[in-house]
C-alpha cells in the first residue's frame, strides 16, 4: 500500500498567517471596544431615564414637589451587608456614624425606591463606586448626582435647629417652577468619591438656607480637563478621560425626563463665567472643582442673561 505525503505548512505560510491574522485582530479590537463602550453607553441612558421617570412619578404623587427628605429607616441600606441585625454600630443615623440608614441627600436614591424596580439602575456601567463609602456608608459614588439646587434638601434629622437643617431650592423645589424642563438639568453623571449630588451654593449661614446652583464655568472646568501639573489644578484644553464618561462627554438628565450628551467644552459654554454668574466669597477649597457638598454665600447671587442648562432664566 502507498503511503500519501502530508505537506507541512512552510515558515513563511505560518508567517504570513500570523501576519493576516494581526491585522485582522488590530481592525476588530478597536470595532469590539467601540461597541462595547456603545452599550455602555446605551445602558447609562437607560438608567438616567428611569432615574428620572421615579422623580417624576414621586412629583406627581406629590402634588409636584420633588423629594428632599432626610429621616433614618433600619435596615435602609443599599449595601444589603448592613441589612442584617448587628451589622451597624449605633442606629446607623446620628454621628459617629457609620450612616448606612440615612435617608437624606448622600442617599438620594430611597427617596425614589419605591417608584423603581430595583437598585442596579443607580450604577453606573463605566465606573468603578467608590469602595471606602460603599463600605463604611453604603452610599453610591461614581455614578450618578441629582441637582440640590433643584429639589432642595433637608439635613434635618438629629438636630433640626442646626445650619442648614433646612436648604430650600432657589426655584421652590417644584417640578412644576423650572422655566425650561427640557434644558434644565436634574441628573448628571459625575466622579466623586466624596458626594452623590450636585454641589450648591447657599445663603444666608442659618437654619432655612435658599440652595443656588454651583454654576460657575471656573469651578467645573478642573474636574473635566486635565490640570498643568499634580501640583496645579489649572485647567488645560484636554478633556480628563477618567470624569467624562463617553467620548469626551457626559450625559445630562433633564427635568422633563429626558437623556442628552454633552461634550465637556459644550457642558463648560452652556455654564456661566464669574462674570456672567455673581456670587460672593465661598472660599479657596474649590479652586479645584466643587469636592464636596455646598458653600455658604453672604448673598443671593445674580445673573445679567438666561443660562438654561442651570435653569437660570
Amino acid at each position: 500500500m502507498t503511503r500519501v505525503g502530508v505537506k507541512a505548512f512552510t515558515l513563511i505560510e505560518l508567517l504570513v498567517v500570523a501576519a493576516i491574522i494581526a491585522i485582522l485582530a488590530a481592525i476588530l479590537f478597536p470595532v469590539f471596544a467601540r461597541a462595547k463602550e456603545s452599550a455602555k453607553k446605551a445602558v447609562s441612558i437607560a438608567n438616567i431615564r428611569q432615574i428620572s421617570q421615579a422623580v417624576m412619578l414621586y412629583a406627581s404623587d406629590w402634588n409636584e414637589i420633588y423629594p428632599r427628605d432626610d429621616g433614618c429607616q433600619a435596615q435602609s441600606s443599599i449595601n444589603p451587608k448592613f441589612n442584617r441585625d448587628g451589622a451597624v454600630n449605633g442606629d446607623g443615623c446620628t454621628p459617629p456614624g457609620p450612616y448606612p440608614y440615612r435617608m437624606n441627600h448622600y442617599s438620594w436614591q430611597k427617596w425614589i425606591k419605591p417608584y423603581t424596580q430595583t437598585f442596579s439602575i443607580f450604577f453606573h456601567p463605566r465606573w468603578e463606586q467608590d469602595p471606602d463609602v460603599w463600605n463604611t456608608n453604603g452610599e453610591i459614588c461614581n455614578g450618578y448626582a441629582i441637582n440640590l439646587a433643584l429639589t432642595g434638601a433637608l439635613n434635618r434629622y438629629g438636630n433640626p435647629n442646626r445650619n442648614g437643617a433646612y436648604r430650600n431650592s432657589f426655584l421652590g423645589g417644584m417640578a412644576s417652577a423650572v422655566p425650561d424642563p427640557s434644558s434644565a438639568m436634574l441628573f448628571m453623571e459625575f466622579v466623586s468619591g466624596h458626594i452623590n449630588f450636585v454641589p450648591v451654593f447657599t445663603t444666608p449661614n442659618a437654619n432655612i438656607q435658599t440652595a443656588y446652583p454651583a454654576a460657575l464655568r471656573e469651578l467645573w472646568a478642573p474636574m473635566f480637563k486635565r490640570w498643568k501639573s499634580p501640583d496645579d489644578c489649572t485647567p488645560t484644553d484636554e478633556t480628563d478621560s477618567r470624569r467624562a464618561s463617553f467620548a469626551e462627554g457626559i450625559l445630562i438628565g433633564r427635568v422633563d425626563g429626558s437623556v442628552k450628551w454633552y461634550h465637556v467644552n459644550s457642558f463648560l459654554e452652556q455654564t456661566p463665567t464669574k462674570n456672567d454668574y455673581l456670587v460672593g466669597s465661598y472660599g479657596s477649597t474649590w479652586d479645584c472643582g466643587p469636592i464636596d457638598g455646598s458653600r455658604t454665600i453672604a448673598g443671593k447671587p445674580t445673573w445679567s442673561r438666561e443660562w438654561p442648562l442651570w435653569a437660570l432664566n
